[in-house]
């Protein structure tokens, strides 16, 4: 009669140690579950920013803008002697409009056919502009020059990742 008494106690313990694995089990695969589809949101979300960025390397067009561009206006395109902050320009214009104005025309002092055509001018224009000569305010077409053109997507990359605030004034990542 004692055994048959113990009987039903143990089996009442074991059923409720059963059923407390069973919960932590359940719990664990809940709790897993929920994770997984944080690391999925935060994934799409990574996607998302990453193609919201302009095309082209940050980092390429920091060099570019370093050898062409930081002679007028400074290392981190917030103005120098010979040209304007480009960052407030650039925060509030598309890629189309940048690579229009850098490579096509961006010389307001000398006539729409004389800059576009004559490349004895054009070039005397830039060697105004690069040496900081008086008077030479006017930024030229970068469109004959081949390492302008070849990364003008990584200099727009650039200066709107400094405009956005999303680059600071230093030598970016490569």
């Amino acid at each position: 009669m004692v055994v048959s008494a113990r009987k039903p106690v143990f089996a009442r313990i074991t059923a409720r140690l059963h059923a407390s694995w069973v919960g932590a089990v359940l719990a664990s695969v809940v709790l897993l579950a929920g994770c997984a589809i944080e690391f999925q949101n935060t994934q799409a979300a990574q996607q998302v920013a990453q193609q919201s960025k302009p095309p082209g390397s940050v980092y390429v067009g920091w060099r570019v803008f370093q050898e062409r561009c930081a002679v007028c206006h400074g290392p981190a395109a917030a103005g120098g002697a010979g040209g304007p902050d480009l960052l407030p320009r650039v925060r509030d214009m598309g890629s189309r409009q940048f690579v229009s104005l850098v490579l096509n025309r961006y010389d307001w002092g000398l006539p729409t056919a004389k800059a576009g055509t004559d490349s004895a001018t054009r070039e005397a224009l830039i060697d105004d502009v690069v040496q900081g000569r008086q008077g030479a305010m006017t930024m030229p077409a970068w469109q004959g020059e081949p390492v302008v053109s070849a990364h003008i997507a990584d200099l727009y990359a650039y200066l709107s990742a400094r405009a956005q605030g999303t680059q600071g004034p230093g030598r970016p990542a490569p």
